[in-house]
Formats: structure tokens, C-alpha cells, sequence
């Protein structure tokens, strides 16, 4: 079987992204398994990129974020954002539910944001996802949702 060559994804420096990636085969991860890939998703918050807001549901993450520069000429790339949380996070949870195997499916999808109304758009979107899935009443008492104001 032949694999496809990904295609490069269009990355422009400054710019927002809203992103999902998902699970594994749909594999349903645990509330503890959840909690860490919020911690993961946190952790180079303000350092590597700035994060708007994500939430984690049982088989996938949104993020809307924006990465920062890494020097003048380079910055964090969306591909070593996702490595950092994706590999991180594959690690730490075999701890707390029990799983054998791949964690992660390979690649994501990606959108850049184009304007302001868009931009509250997808992050109203990330906030209603628990709700919409019938995972909590309000996406306050979600507790896999984080977000800065």
C-alpha cells in the first residue's frame, strides 16, 4: 500500500487557528485520560503559542490558538505545537486508563481565521461542543473546557 504525501499546510505567521485532532479508531478516552490532555494542551500557553480556548471531548480536542514567534524569522509551527501536546499527552495516559497502543490518530484539521467574526464564532463552537454532545448542561460545568477572557 502506497501512502499519500501530506500536503503542506498553509501557515502564516500572526495568524489564529482553530484545530481538531482526534483519537485513535474513535478510541473514548477516560475523564482522567481527558484531564491530561487539557494539562498538555495548557502547558506551553503563553510560551510557545497563545491559547484561546480548548476543550477535550472523549474522542477528539479543539484548540483555537495562535502560535508565537520562535526568533525573528521563525516561529512555532501548528505541526510542533501538535507534536509537543500529541506525543506528551500519548505518553501519560497509558498512567491513567488502561491502554495498550496508539493513542492518536496521525494529522489534524486546520483552519486559519480569517476575521474577528469569525474568530467568536469558532470559539462559540468549541464552548457548545459538551453541550451539544450531551456531556454537560452549560459549557461552564464542562470540566475539559478552558478558555482566557
Amino acid at each position: 500500500m502506497q501512502l499519500k504525501k501530506q500536503i503542506p499546510k498553509l501557515e502564516k505567521p500572526g495568524s489564529k487557528y482553530f484545530i481538531t485532532f482526534v483519537t485513535w479508531e474513535r478510541l473514548e478516552i477516560t475523564p482522567e485520560a481527558r484531564q491530561v490532555v487539557l494539562e498538555s494542551c495548557k502547558f506551553f500557553h503563553d510560551i510557545r503559542y497563545e491559547l484561546f480556548t480548548v476543550v477535550v471531548m472523549p474522542d477528539h480536542v479543539h484548540i483555537l490558538i495562535r502560535p508565537f514567534l520562535k526568533s525573528k524569522t521563525q516561529y512555532w509551527s501548528i505541526g510542533s505545537i501538535l507534536h509537543s501536546i500529541k506525543s506528551y499527552s500519548a505518553k501519560q495516559i497509558p498512567k491513567v486508563m488502561p491502554h495498550i497502543g496508539k493513542v492518536w490518530q496521525d494529522g489534524r484539521r486546520d483552519e486559519m481565521i480569517r476575521d474577528e467574526n469569525e474568530f467568536h464564532n469558532k470559539w462559540e463552537y468549541i464552548r457548545q461542543n459538551p453541550v451539544k454532545a450531551g456531556l454537560s448542561a452549560s459549557p461552564e460545568e464542562y470540566p475539559f473546557l478552558w478558555e482566557t477572557f
